[in-house]
């Protein structure tokens, strides 16, 4: 049974960079057609899929959050990350870790993930 926990700070302050990270246990993030993703939802708002790291490293983001996003991984430790630059008060959000199997992804709807860790909620504020 796979498991996924977020951690990281749970404020940050404006223009400062977001860094979180998954742990999985239960399977490997090289397991071949998996594929680990980062989802987020700000206060009153619906999911917002942000990027994916496949089992092969390749990673996809979506395009709003391109130029602010860089999603890596440590296979020796089993986790991935997220980093988000820039931050604004608009990134505040309950941050989600993911796991999708069976296939490649470039980028994922909630219905595409089996896996899910628990949330962390995530403040930009001075």
């Amino acid at each position: 049974q796979v498991q996924l926990q977020e951690s990281g700070p749970g404020l940050v302050k404006p223009s400062q960079t977001l860094s979180l990270t998954c742990t999985v246990s239960g399977d490997s993030l090289t397991t071949t057609y998996t594929a680990w993703s980062w989802i987020r939802q700000p206060p009153g708002k619906g999911l917002e899929w942000m990027g994916v790291i496949n089992y092969d490293g390749s990673t996809y983001y979506s395009p709003s959050l391109k130029s602010r996003s860089s999603i890596s991984r440590d296979t020796s430790k089993n986790q991935f990350s997220l980093q988000l630059s820039s931050v604004t008060p608009e990134d505040t959000a309950v941050y989600y870790c993911a796991r999708c199997s069976g296939g490649y992804y470039y980028t994922a709807w909630p219905s595409d993930f089996d896996s899910w860790g628990q949330g962390t909620q995530v403040t930009v504020s001075s």
